[in-house]
């Protein structure tokens, strides 16, 4: 199985409607490690690693986002970093 870890910034209306806990659960149920934080800008920045499918996946559901969010851009800002144990949700940076 072929590995990919991203870390990537979400940006639009992304911060107040469960962004981080909607990366959170879809990561649980894709099996991804890494982790999700809001950051002063209002953007959100996630660390995604696992196959390579399931962080593709992970990636066009953060196109989507929740409901209530309004996502403009997802960006990959790194690729490759070591590979996480677990998932958390961090607080803000």
């Amino acid at each position: 199985m072929q590995r990919r870890t991203v870390r990537v910034r979400i940006e639009g209306r992304v911060q107040g409607v469960g962004f981080r806990y909607f990366v959170e659960r879809a990561a649980a149920e894709l099996g991804l490690t890494g982790f999700v934080r809001n950051r002063r800008d209002g953007a959100v920045e996630a660390l995604l690693s696992g196959s390579r499918t399931a962080v593709d996946d992970m990636l066009e559901r953060c196109r989507r986002g929740p409901s209530a969010a309004r996502v403009t851009a997802v960006s990959i800002i790194a690729e490759g970093e070591a590979e996480p144990t677990g998932f958390a949700v961090l607080p803000s940076l």
